[in-house]
């Protein structure tokens, strides 16, 4: 097979974008769903945990794995793994092997694609284009992730319709979408078994010496830049999409379609953000966007959890 990099960067972001859909749709019917079968909010907390730990272990295999085994096979692998998650839901299986099959599954209920195939997808995209337009690359690769998510997002009131118009059982109906989430999956699978060997690393060094390769300061930056990313994630794993979405429906008692158009908007601003980061970033570098471009959500997400009511205040008429 001969290398073909455009086209491989087109497979990897449709296959970004679908995997991007079924995270976002997860994203909020997954807490609801688990509530609706009789999970407490404490198992629903480990449900949506041992998905997250799969992910990670995951992460970390392929991080050590990955080129010598192969990215494409890699890619393929994961995704098949990743469909046993709907699966998991769809089958409402003991509470023992529901947490087991979210684990293998890497049942992902962040919002977010930050799973071991993004990671994959984060070292691929850099290499199929001149250096001059990587940055542009990983950014519109991340504005079609963000925008299956918001369309996934938007998926969330399928229940709702076919309960009302096709006359399904509510719970028929989410198990009808969990099958549709994990056949996304397997057309994932199908679109990465396509790409190309340009993806792969010809001769990847074993760990122990690309670690070797790294200068003392070079291994500083990345040491902080991990403590940095490790501390944003342990404040993101309190406030995963799925976590929100059952609070407000616990809370204000929002439907799933409602939950769907706010999530639709939070997804739709932040892919425009990740142009405008790629903008930014070129006037007052990497590090700099990264870091005060956080500082105006935590602002506006802080006074989130003393709201009394999920619409927004009237404006009082003069």
């Amino acid at each position: 097979m001969k290398p073909h990099p455009h086209r491989d960067l087109v497979l990897i972001n449709a296959a970004g974008f679908l995997r991007s859909l079924g995270v976002g749709l997860m994203s909020v019917v997954l807490g609801i769903y688990l509530f609706r079968v009789g999970l407490s909010s404490i198992t629903i907390g480990l449900v949506i945990a041992a998905g997250l730990t799969g992910s990670a272990l995951a992460t970390v295999i392929v991080s050590f794995a990955a080129d010598r085994l192969g990215r494409r096979q890699s890619l393929l692998f994961l995704s098949l793994l990743s469909a046993i998650g709907g699966l998991a839901l769809a089958l409402s299986p003991a509470l023992g092997v529901l947490l087991t099959m979210a684990f293998i599954g890497m049942l992902n209920g962040t919002g977010t694609d930050r799973s071991a195939s993004f990671a994959l997808d984060q070292a691929i995209v850099p290499g199929l284009a001149p250096d001059s337009k990587r940055t542009w690359n990983l950014a519109w690769y991340n504005v079609l992730l963000d925008g299956g998510g918001s369309l996934g997002a938007l998926c969330a009131g399928l229940p709702v319709f076919l309960q009302h118009y096709l006359s399904f059982s509510l719970l028929n109906s989410y198990k009808t979408l969990f099958f549709g989430y994990s056949t996304l999956y397997l057309i994932v699978a199908i679109l990465n078994s396509f790409l190309s060997p340009a993806v792969e690393v010809s001769n990847p060094p074993a760990p122990a010496k690309m670690s070797a390769g790294m200068t003392s300061e070079n291994k500083r930056i990345l040491a902080k830049l991990t403590a940095l990313f490790s501390l944003d994630a342990f404040g993101g794993g309190f406030l995963t999409d799925a976590l929100v979405a059952y609070w407000f429906f616990r809370r204000f008692g929002v439907a799933e379609h409602d939950l769907g158009l706010v999530f639709f908007a939070v997804h739709i601003l932040n892919a425009c953000s990740h142009l405008g980061a790629a903008w930014l970033a070129r006037r007052i570098d990497l590090v700099n966007t990264m870091v005060f471009t956080h500082l105006p959500s935590s602002l506006f997400l802080s006074p989130a959890p003393s709201a009394d009511s999920f619409r927004l205040p009237r404006t009082a008429h003069l």
